[in-house]
């Protein structure tokens, strides 16, 4: 797999400075430039895709969140700052990691590696959308045929993957793993529930049942999807 290419902005010097250090100490973590001026930065992104951007937030000119919704693509990106008030509008922006300063080299590295493992279940799916999916789960690569997913179960930045054999978590939302595949006849039944149509057996005002005798809840908002869909 090619190195992570990453951007670093933050308006303050030691900051740029230490991420630098610490991505010199991560093989395959490409920190291809830094900016501590955010508007100089938004030019550089909009001609030159990166995969990942760390992002300082309370920067003069543009902030970390307006930079990152200006851009005309939408790269990984890592919250690097000194307050935490700002984590849930983070998450709303799917961001893969909010740290908060001072943040030492291991924390630093798990965030890196976060975002390689959410890059890789991404260029898997692009790449195998015919019948598989590659990822990474519990430090071990996993092949794991589309037909074989019985359902989907979200937990904020993760998903569980449910197969008649066993359980994979992985760094990926639901809405993201949705949109991938819904070309597979994946169905949505609930804000957390994602389900392969082919595994549906009926269903009342309340759940859904699979073919295996397994019981999931429907959501109010989707019964009428559910129904359009299996009608």
């Amino acid at each position: 797999m090619a190195n992570l290419t990453i951007v670093n902005v933050d308006d303050e010097y030691p900051a740029l400075q230490l991420v630098r250090h610490y991505c010199d100490q991560i093989g395959d973590a490409d920190l291809v430039a830094s900016f501590q001026n955010p508007e100089k930065a938004l030019e550089f992104l909009k001609e030159n895709k990166v995969d990942l951007v760390i992002f300082d937030i309370n920067m003069p000119g543009i902030n970390g969140v307006e930079l990152l919704q200006q851009l005309p693509y939408k790269p990984l990106c890592i919250f690097l700052t000194l307050e935490s008030k700002y984590a849930v509008k983070a998450f709303e922006l799917d961001v893969v990691h909010y740290l908060v300063k001072p943040v030492d080299f291991d924390t630093f590295k798990k965030a890196i590696q976060k975002a390689k493992d959410f890059l890789h279940f991404k260029n898997s799916a692009q790449n195998h959308q015919e019948d598989y999916i590659m990822f990474k789960s519990n430090y071990v690569m996993n092949k794991v045929l589309l037909k074989d997913i019985l359902w989907i179960q979200g937990f904020g930045e993760y998903i569980v993957l449910i197969t008649p054999l066993k359980k994979y978590m992985i760094l990926e939302r639901m809405s993201n793993f949705e949109e991938k595949f819904q070309n597979f006849r994946f169905i949505r039944i609930h804000k957390s529930y994602i389900v392969l149509s082919a595994h549906i057996k009926s269903y009342d005002s309340n759940n859904v049942y699979l073919i295996g005798g397994e019981q999931l809840p429907l959501g109010r908002t989707y019964k009428k999807l559910v129904k359009e869909y299996l009608s």
